[in-house]
């Protein structure tokens, strides 16, 4: 059973991950990321291989999205938003260098239970290339104080 579950989950990110292997590739890297939280979060909550599927490609599609989309301007906005941002308060910015604009609405923080760290989830809604796409997000402050999106 268990090579059942990690096989098509190994198979993917092996190809997630080779398709970064050409140099700094964003989208592929928060594909990935996305890929092995997603599947992570999906084993956990189905305990199958359904499950930890849907659950790769869900944060597959999330990462993909986060890390090509977001360049280093937007990611400061976001560290901001998830380090004062009020809770339920959305805090809105236009990118000056490519024109996209995010609304991103944090909610309250909390601690990880598994490794204590502050978290944070979080609404974003976009408007990239003139479509409109939302996420849901969860940051954890690493040990140097940074948020790290999660999935």
């Amino acid at each position: 059973m268990k090579q059942t579950i990690f096989f098509p989950v190994l198979l993917s990110l092996t190809i997630l991950l080779s398709s970064c292997a050409e140099g700094p590739n964003k989208a592929g890297m928060g594909a990935a990321g996305g890929a092995i939280g997603g599947a992570l979060i999906g084993q956990t909550i189905g305990h199958n291989t359904e499950a930890t599927l849907i659950g790769a490609a869900v944060g597959t599609m999330l990462g993909y999205m986060v890390g090509n989309e977001m360049d280093k301007y937007d990611r400061e906005q976001l560290n901001h938003v998830y380090e004062r941002g009020v809770s339920g308060q959305t805090n809105a910015w236009r990118n000056p260098d490519n024109g996209n604009q995010y609304q991103v609405t944090p909610q309250p923080g909390y601690s990880n239970p598994s490794t204590n760290q502050p978290c944070r989830q979080a609404e974003i809604r976009a408007i990239i290339d003139g479509k409109q796409q939302t996420t849901y997000t969860t940051a954890c402050r690493d040990s140097n104080g940074h948020w790290q999106l999660q999935n």
